[in-house]
């Protein structure tokens, strides 16, 4: 259950209303005025509370709960404990998350300007933002309606964030236009120069970087990433992707719709990922490489040339997986021949 120190909740709501809203079919008709308190984990839920079941390595947890209901697969919903409403949907989780937004709803931003924000004359407003202490904003930035600016952030001239975004705490934010519903988590900056110099024997002589970040709606930023400004082309986010903790984006790196880049991931310059890649954890990405719709590249990953739509490439340097796990179990074999013959 979550800690009400921190957390509202909602509810409660019927088992009825909890199918509508999500889309899933009561085992039990009868139950839907059946009524529920809470969402919770499946090992944990007692009888006032739904939970849900995606994996079947739980299936045991299933079995033999305690909560008044859970989200599962049609396939599953008979191995349910005697006293347990199956509510049966395609994507448990994808229900389970929308029942928890139900019980737990974003908070209603209410209109606000804390007298510590530095706001310049020349910016634009929108309705119903809720800006907190110690923010800077500066010449010409237009923010959207609905927007939430946390504390000690900064807003540098000319930026365009569109409505119901929220910009985290002590984020840095410049040389960007944004779209609507950005969700950036604190620390994260965006459009910082580019890590881009010519190199002379007397030294590095700095490369003005003059492009833009480009982010499209529904973006989210993880905590302490970073988004480098183009160097004369945009570095571009296309609309819904998921970008985690301490991700590099290097200068010119275009990212297509609905990418999932995980945390420790580092792209560099000019790199461009088509819609619906997935990067696993401390991936690396060389530079000016075309990585296709669709692929997806394991963690600790060192991607060195173009991979292709919907491959799936593992190591360093990243082969396609089957290569890699023949050359494994290859390196296997030897090691343990070698150390039988000393």
């Amino acid at each position: 259950m979550a800690d009400k120190r921190f957390f509202t909740v909602a509810g409660p709501f019927t088992l009825g209303q909890l199918a509508e809203i999500t889309g899933s079919e009561l085992s039990d008709p009868a139950a839907a005025s059946r009524v529920v308190n809470d969402v919770a984990p499946l090992q944990e839920a007692n009888e006032d509370q739904i939970t849900f079941l995606d994996n079947r390595k739980y299936a045991d947890y299933f079995r033999n709960s305690k909560a008044a209901a859970v989200f599962v697969k049609p396939e599953m919903a008979g191995e349910a404990p005697a006293g347990t409403v199956t509510l049966k949907n395609k994507n448990p989780y994808k229900a389970y998350a929308l029942a928890a937004q139900a019980f737990y709803p974003s908070k209603v931003r209410e209109e606000y300007r804390a007298p510590t924000a530095v706001i310049d004359p020349t910016a634009t407003i929108g309705p119903n933002c809720h800006i907190e202490h110690g923010v800077v904003i500066g010449k010409n930035v237009k923010i959207g309606a609905n927007c939430r600016i946390q504390a000690q952030a900064v807003i540098r001239d000319g930026v365009e964030i569109g409505d119901d975004s929220d910009v985290g705490v002590n984020c840095y934010i410049s040389h960007a236009i944004i779209g609507k519903k950005l969700k950036l988590h604190p620390g994260a900056v965006i459009g910082r120069q580019g890590f881009g110099f010519a190199i002379d024997p007397t030294g590095y002589i700095p490369v003005p970087q003059l492009g833009r970040v480009l982010i499209e709606d529904d973006v989210e930023i993880g905590a302490n990433s970073t988004v480098d400004r183009g160097s004369g082309p945009d570095t571009v986010i296309g609309r819904g992707t998921r970008i985690d903790n301490l991700v590099q984006l290097g200068h010119n790196v275009k990212i297509g719709k609905f990418c999932v880049i995980v945390s420790q991931t580092g792209i560099s310059g000019s790199t461009q990922l088509g819609d619906y890649v997935m990067t696993g954890g401390q991936s690396g990405f060389a530079g000016h490489l075309q990585i296709g719709s669709g692929a997806k590249v394991a963690a600790q990953s060192g991607v060195m040339r173009d991979v292709g739509s919907q491959e799936e490439v593992m190591g360093s340097p990243a082969v396609p997986i089957r290569q890699f796990m023949r050359q494994t179990a290859m390196a296997s074999k030897m090691a343990t021949k070698k150390g039988n013959e000393e």
